[in-house]
């Protein structure tokens, strides 16, 4: 963690620790957030909707990675279960208009999956829902992310192999056939990445045909 002074007027008022992740127990969950006990210490962390979903209940452990932002009048926690939801949250806060709650809402409204499929498919209606999200901001938002998208599905698909073998180069073969196919390479990558996670001894047919089955869904 890293240390923060704030200063007023020449004088150090007080001196905040950075927050990058809390571990403790549930105290109790609200509809934008929840209290997590850290030794006796309550700390309010604001979720998305998908986030919260996934979390145990109430008296349960839990780890969240923290995005921790610091202004003159408050210090607010945003907490993560997975790294990519993290991420696209940082992603998403570099376009203009889109704030920590609007990143909020699209991420309970999107998982960073469909998001990415959304935005490299163009498609704004996929943000219809997202409350403070209208036409102009969506379009700016798939404008502006685009190339983040492709660099995130050129990334390698990384698996565990079983235990005493190398990875496969299936799971690229297969995001391959399906872009052939016509399927958006966003799209295709995170299915087959998911799937290869799930199954890392399948072949290359065995994948196509499951990101198929996924994909038609």
């Amino acid at each position: 963690m890293t240390q923060i002074l704030i200063y007023s007027n020449t004088q150090i008022l007080y001196i905040l620790t950075m927050i990058g992740k809390l571990r403790g127990i549930i105290d109790s969950i609200e509809e934008d957030s929840l209290l997590i006990d850290v030794g006796g210490v309550g700390y309010q962390v604001f979720c998305s909707g998908n986030t919260l979903r996934k979390i145990p209940g109430r008296g349960e452990a839990v780890s969240l990675a923290i995005e921790t932002h610091v202004r003159e009048d408050h210090i607010h926690l945003y907490g993560f279960l997975e790294k990519i939801e993290l991420e696209w949250f940082r992603i998403l806060t570099t376009v203009q208009g889109v704030g920590n709650r609007v990143a909020l809402a699209i991420l309970s409204s999107l998982n960073p999956e469909q998001l990415m499929s959304a935005i490299a498919a163009q498609d704004k209606s996929a943000f219809k829902a997202v409350s403070g999200v209208g036409p102009k901001l969506s379009e700016r938002i798939i404008t502006e992310l685009k190339t983040k998208v492709k660099s995130f599905a050129s990334q390698p698909i990384v698996i565990t192999p079983g235990k005493g073998k190398q990875p496969a180069p299936a799971p690229h073969e297969a995001v391959s056939a399906l872009v052939n196919l016509g399927y958006n390479r966003a799209e295709a990558y995170t299915v087959i990445a998911k799937i290869a996670n799930q199954n890392s001894d399948m072949e290359v047919a065995e994948l196509i045909r499951a990101g198929l089955k996924e994909l038609g869904r």
